[in-house]
């Protein structure tokens, strides 16, 4: 039970100030009101009275008071200074050494009610407590878990302890939930359900074999392999071992026990001690069909997705087919319309006689010809496609029944008709010999009601239903109207929102970490007033800002801002990048990955996936081999030396499996990211506090069940996009694997919520995108600052909130008004909806969910919205106002963009298409080339910092300005791919053969 987990830059900001305080925090923390400063006017001397008052706002900030006095920042002791009409600060050095601060702590301690928690044993067991429930729920990581305390402690006045108090008491409540874990799981189970789990991995080979297959995921996106998967799913049941999830253990920790059984070896299972073992089969096997259902739902929808995507395909051949015909038909009736728009003498004949000489030039057959021409050939809008899904039907029928006969679905209010739908063809046997006249038919639209029901609105065709029913419930499935109870990816999205007590008992820890006000006057009144400045700000300086002018256009005012110039490399940038260029020894990629191994150590966090102490010799160079297997998308076969065991394929298949897992990719990463941290240079590039996002696309096979299309990356196939968040110290902070192209500015919330790196980003930018005002809303209740690219700010709405203030040439842009009332009444909702996600208990790619009825948008949702109008147009003003916040989001953008353009050199193989057909795979290959590329820019930092070093010694001169445009993203001098070697045996230089190889060995 290791003790000791903090990272230097926790340790270093552990009850320190870290650099000065920003606006809201001074006004926060150290505002004195009327009593303060009575209390601080009974002291006697000016040095007393400050140092007193910045002691109280110290203690109220930080959670501790200084060993040192005089290391408050500046900004402190003049805003106190200022609040006691101290012209000129004293010096607090006498303060420091007189024994008066003593005593001033004493005070603080009793008259604001600040304790000490050893002092405090009720305080001590709610914090134990706390944390325990944390642990227990899953959000267990010491490192997140420390600040979270360090965060509680200050919510309830009580001062922080010494550092290892705290690290050791976190340690042993981590203990203890994962303790109380494994026996939970052990107890509830019968003698003869440890018999059955323990068999598993101690009997013959026959069992190993089974539970290898059990735990295996559909690789391909196939029928058989569908049909297969529930068979699968079958034998998972007909176990009889009856673990159901239960209810009372928490998920997470759950879920991350069953994912280590997935994926070690059964060996490994067999040698874990008691209760381990028996409680990680037990976890493993209360999720495994909970796993294999969302297995099976996803691949049945991309299949589903597959026969209507094929569907349309097959309509577009049919239309130009038929073009031909159609425009005859259309020409043909155009001579109709013609002749009945005619001016002419004819126009005021009787009908009778009009029809006669319309007839006598263009036959009635060839119209009625015409007009059948067009009912066969043109469909309506909103046509489902069924003529061209009908040669789907057996396909469809087998998998869809298939499906319904194996999975539970439910539905929250808005999917129970689509779900009324699926339990009555559950009950139908034959669905090629029932009528179905009977099946419910509220789900469906006009659009299949045309094709599936008759006049009085009973089912006519019963195929038509079928394909109905499918649609609606992907459609279903897609909002998560329609859920699996028994599942985890396609589960309730509303589960783990915070309500009722457990509201009631985080609101006040939420409210501190999200640095957020319960009262919501508060906060509105500190928008309105900065919306308001921003406003003011802009129509002042708009006389002096030529890059943005007002239009008129379509009677109301549009905003067209001029692009940024190109930015030029002065000659002193041009000579210092040459200089370091020519400096950068040359290097091959494994040289550069066993250096960053050796400095920042991150080898030691690929840990077992069973075994955590599991080592061999020279394990470092076997993981750097299968790290750069997998990023370089080249597979073991040019790394394997027969000459070194290192690189033998049994070792670096062993490591392979064993210790690369996102996980520990995670935490390796957060190494590298601390050791570029750690380097002075990357200070000069950027302090950790802003990251961007963007995706970088991948070809992926026409297999691959974790893929979507889009024709203007992938073409006619499929591929996935690896979108990645990269801080402005040029490394990679956080990943994942999308299928197709990124639709929701919500994955960069997970990113965010889910990075462990020691930086902590809080302004976050990206490329010009579909963002909504509600992500907006979301990021800043958080604490971020969502920064997009505005590409497009002459479409943008801005807002207001005063409808009476005069912003002179902006009172045209400014013509939308925010519903704040909207606002002040959910803002409670708000917050219980930001602190389920800050504490994960629910997952940012679910919150649209929650936020929507239908396609309508629920009053959180819309109040959230108007919230995000405020912050979105503080965000445009500053961006039109300031060339360089825009300059800034550029940068970072184009940082970005060099990072790609390097992973593209480092994911040569295979044409850089991504092979692996499953997610779980694709987030394990692209997180190696993750960490490749943070280990190449930690590599390049180390050396550029050393050239600017030598470059320094010498006599250059070298500005800090100059410094900041150079990338360590640099790769002309690294080798990615091999090297040949021309050595040919004697023997076959005589002409001897080489041996065959033997087809058995490896």
């Amino acid at each position: 039970m290791p003790s000791r987990f903090l990272s230097d830059e926790q340790l270093a900001r552990y009850g320190r100030y870290t650099g000065d305080p920003n606006e809201e925090q001074l006004a926060r923390n150290f505002h004195l009101d009327a009593a303060d400063r009575e209390l601080v006017g009974t002291l006697r001397g000016a040095h007393n009275r400050l140092g007193f008052a910045v002691q109280l706002g110290t203690a109220r900030f930080l959670g501790a008071f200084l060993d040192d006095p005089t290391q408050t920042p500046s900004a402190v002791i003049a805003a106190m200074a200022r609040q006691l009409d101290e012209t000129a600060p004293p010096s607090l050095d006498a303060y420091r050494d007189g024994r008066q601060r003593w005593r001033h702590t004493a005070t603080i301690r009793e008259q604001y009610g600040f304790r000490d928690l050893e002092e405090d044993p009720a305080a001590g067991f709610r914090l134990t407590r706390w944390l325990y429930v944390l642990c227990w729920t899953g959000d267990d990581r010491p490192g997140l878990l420390f600040d979270r305390a360090t965060t509680w402690l200050l919510a309830h006045k009580v001062l922080l302890p010494g550092v290892s108090t705290l690290e050791r008491l976190i340690s042993c409540v981590r203990h203890r939930a994962t303790l109380r874990l494994w026996q939970r799981l052990t107890q509830a189970l019968t003698s003869k359900q440890r018999e059955k789990l323990v068999a598993l991995v101690t009997s013959d080979d026959e069992a190993l074999a089974t539970l290898d297959d059990l735990r295996a995921a559909p690789k391909r996106r196939t029928s058989t392999e569908l049909l297969e998967h529930l068979k699968r799913i079958d034998t998972i049941r007909s176990l009889g071992l009856g673990l159901a999830p239960a209810a009372e253990l928490p998920a997470v920790p759950l879920g991350r026990l069953a994912r280590s059984a997935r994926t070690a070896k059964p060996a490994n299972l067999a040698a874990l001690h008691e209760p381990r073992r028996t409680a990680t089969l037990a976890a493993l096997f209360q999720t495994l069909e909970a796993t294999a259902l969302d297995d099976a739902v996803e691949l049945f929808d991309a299949l589903a997705a597959d026969i209507f995507s094929q569907a349309e395909e097959a309509h577009s051949k049919s239309r130009l087919r038929s073009l031909r015909d159609l425009d005859a038909a259309a020409i043909m009736l155009r001579d109709v319309g013609q002749h009945v728009l005619a001016e002419e003498e004819e126009a005021d004949l009787p009908l009778a006689e009009w029809k006669a000489a319309l007839f006598d030039q263009i036959a009635r057959i060839d119209i009625q010809a015409a007009m059948a021409s067009v009912d066969s050939l043109v469909t309506k809008p909103d046509d489902r496609r069924y003529q061209e899904l009908r040669p789907h039907w057996r396909r469809v029928r087998t998998l869809f029944s298939a499906l319904l006969e194996r999975t539970e679905f439910a539905s929250t209010p808005n999917g129970q008709l689509v779900i009324a739908a699926l339990d009555y063809l559950r009950g139908v046997k034959d669905w090629n010999k029932s009528r179905m006249a009977d099946a419910p038919t509220q789900f469906m639209g006009a659009a299949w009601k045309r094709h599936a029901l008759d006049h009085a609105g009973r089912v006519a065709d019963s195929r038509a239903y079928v394909f109905a029913a499918l649609d609606a419930f992907r459609a279903g499935l897609k909002r998560r109207d329609v859920f699996v109870p028994a599942g985890v990816r396609y589960a309730d999205p509303r589960q783990g929102l915070l309500s009722g007590e457990a509201w009631n008992a985080a609101r006040l820890t939420v409210c501190r970490s999200l640095d957020r006000s319960l009262d919501a006057e508060t906060e509105i009144g500190d928008l309105t007033v900065r919306l308001d400045r921003a406003w003011r700000q802009v129509a002042a300086n708009l006389p002096n800002n030529p890059v943005v002018r007002i239009e008129r256009r379509n009677d109301r005012d549009e905003l067209v801002l001029s692009p940024l110039d190109k930015l030029e490399r002065p000659l002193s940038l041009i000579a210092l990048q040459f200089a370091i260029s020519a400096r950068m020894p040359k290097i091959d990629l494994p040289d550069v990955m066993l250096e960053v191994a050796t400095r920042s150590g991150f080898a030691d966090a690929f840990t077992h996936v069973s075994e955590r102490h599991a080592r061999v010799e020279e394990f470092t160079t076997s993981l750097c081999g299968a790290l750069i297997a997998q990023a370089c998308n080249i597979g073991f076969e040019p790394l394997v030396r027969t000459d070194q065991p290192a690189l033998s394929r049994a070792r670096l298949s062993w490591v392979s499996q064993n210790f690369i897992r996102p996980d520990t990719v995670a935490a390796a990463n957060a190494r590298i990211v601390a050791a570029q941290n750690a380097l002075p240079i990357a200070h000069i590039w950027g302090s950790g506090a802003v990251a961007a996002a963007d995706g970088i696309r991948f070809v992926a096979p026409s297999s691959a069940i974790h893929a979507g299309p889009n024709p203007k990356y992938f073409g006619a196939g499929r591929g996935i996009t690896y979108y990645n968040l990269v801080s402005d110290q040029f490394t990679g902070l956080n990943a994942v694997v999308v299928p197709g192209t990124l639709r929701d500015s919500l994955v960069l919330l997970g990113l965010l919520l889910g990075q462990e790196t020691d930086l902590a980003p809080v302004e976050i930018m990206t490329d010009t995108a579909a963002y909504a005002d509600i992500v907006f809303g979301l990021f800043w209740l958080l604490g971020y600052q969502f920064s997009p690219r505005l590409a497009d700010i002459g479409d943008a709405r801005f807002w207001r909130i005063d409808k009476t203030a005069d912003y002179g040439p902006l009172n045209g842009l400014a013509r939308n008004r925010i519903n704040i009332d909207l606002v002040t009444r959910n803002w409670e909702d708000m917050l219980r909806l930001a602190g389920s996600l800050k504490l994960g208990r629910i997952h940012a790619g679910a919150i649209m969910r929650v936020l929507q009825v239908k396609d309508r948008p629920t009053t959180l949702a819309r109040a959230l919205a108007e919230l995000g109008r405020v912050i979105k147009t503080l965000h445009m003003l500053g961006y039109i106002n300031s060339k360089e916040k825009r300059r800034r989001i550029l940068t970072q953008l184009n940082r970005q963009e060099f990072r790609h353009r390097l992973a593209r050199r480092v994911c040569h193989g295979d044409r850089g298409e991504i092979r692996k057909a499953y997610r779980h795979e694709q987030e394990e290959q692209l997180g190696a080339l993750g960490l490749t590329l943070n280990a190449i820019a930690l590599w390049n930092s180390t050396y550029i910092q050393a050239a600017i070093g030598q470059l320094t010694h010498e006599g250059s001169s070298i500005s800090d300005a100059d410094i900041a445009r150079v990338s360590p993203l640099l790769f002309k001098h690294i080798n990615f791919l091999g090297r040949y070697a021309f050595d040919l045996p004697q023997a076959i230089a005589e002409g001897a053969l080489r041996p065959l190889r033997n087809p058995n060995s490896e």
